[in-house]
């Protein structure tokens, strides 16, 4: 008898051991369905919370200076594309290309069964390809058949400026002083910018307002798209808006009359070539980089693009297509440049570490006062 409760005693002892060491093997698992040793070397808990800028310093700055390039030589592009294409059509045939090409591709990566592009984010796509792409590039590409592209460089620098304001007056949301200032100065650095040339007399002004508008409506098409349903997968989501840019192009441009004005023999080489390079160097290198910093980079890192490719057009401007400016554009240049650096470098650009849905209130901090989301 005592044998027997010998026995029943180790028994319960060796159970209550075993059920220890599986917890202890496998935490917070309700399961007790035995299953496969678990390698907790293999899956980490946590990821480094250390800036990517600190692991992959040379990927962060190599992405970044494309990213420079890229964007402070696309307006010469455009430029040299209007010289013997029709703006609008040249413009659709160029989106056309590049989300035709990309959204085929990104389908075939992630998840593709879960994150399947539906009506509501094809409408989504369609807003934002309608204010960013067309009302922004768009408007840029019809102001450039008038102005230099280095005015129309200046012209977008002030797309964050619209965004703080649009973020203050529209939505409501309250401002630091920083911004606040850097708003002032913007404004002041605008005013100048179409006072002093209306002076002058020397730029078309049709042509930069229609710039600033076009800065405007990218700005609202940023803020519509923090919001918007699109997939998250940001390269999809950019080829749907490549895509639907690409059919509103063409048909305003049809109803404006380009139709009659391609002569396929007239285009020139140069025209050819520079939208071969929107294509492969704007929409595909230029964007791809952008969006990967987004996600790896501090976004206040990533924002210096505003104020760095709106000198770069100047100059490239100035050596390639010889374009000349006065004293009081640069001068507005440079006090459009140093608003956006104040409002850039105010608070809340940091990254934080989330794991929740990039559309979510978890990186809503990161996208306030920015201008700098969405190319």
């Amino acid at each position: 008898m005592r044998r027997g409760r010998s026995r029943s005693r180790e028994r319960a002892g060796n159970a209550v051991a075993g059920s220890a060491s599986v917890t202890a093997k496998r935490p917070n698992d309700s399961d007790a369905t035995p299953g496969p040793p678990v390698s907790w070397t293999a899956c980490p808990l946590r990821s480094s919370n250390r800036p990517l800028e600190e692991r992959l310093p040379t990927a962060i700055w190599i992405a970044l200076s494309l990213v420079y390039v890229a964007w402070s030589t696309t307006f010469v592009g455009i430029s040299v594309v209007n010289e013997t294409m029709p703006p609008l059509l040249g413009g659709g045939l160029r989106f056309l290309i590049a989300g035709g090409l990309l959204l085929p591709v990104a389908l075939q990566f992630g998840d593709r069964r879960g994150d399947r592009p539906r009506a509501v984010q094809w409408r989504g796509a369609a807003v934002v390809a309608a204010l960013m792409m067309f009302g922004g590039n768009g408007g840029i590409v019809w102001a450039e058949r008038t102005i230099p592209s280095g005015m129309a460089g200046l012209a977008i620098a002030t797309v964050p400026l619209w965004m703080a304001a649009i973020d203050r007056v529209v939505l409501g949301h309250r401002q630091p002083r920083r911004v606040v200032i850097g708003l002032a100065v913007g404004f002041v650095g605008a005013a100048l910018l179409v006072g002093g040339n209306a002076l002058e007399g020397e730029i078309d002004m049709g042509g930069l307002v229609l710039a600033l508008g076009a800065a405007a409506c990218w700005a609202a098409g940023s803020i519509y798209q923090r919001h918007a349903l699109l997939p998250s997968r940001p390269l999809v989501a950019a080829g749907m808006e490549m895509l639907v840019a690409a059919g509103i192009f063409i048909a305003v441009g049809g109803l404006a009359g380009e139709f009659g004005d391609i002569h396929t023999g007239s285009v020139s080489r140069a025209s050819w070539i520079a939208l071969g390079y929107l294509v492969v160097v704007g929409s595909w290198i230029g964007f791809t980089c952008y969006l990967w910093l987004l996600r790896n980079a501090r976004t206040s890192l990533v924002a210096t693009y505003a104020y760095v490719t709106p000198i770069g057009a100047v100059i490239v401007g100035s050596v390639l297509l010889d374009e000349t400016f006065t004293a009081s554009t640069l001068l507005a240049g440079v006090i459009i440049v140093v608003a956006v650096a104040l409002i850039v470098s105010a608070g809340g650009a940091a990254r934080e570490p989330s794991g929740g849905d990039q559309r979510g209130t978890s990186v809503e901090s990161e996208r306030s006062l920015e201008g700098v989301r969405d190319p």
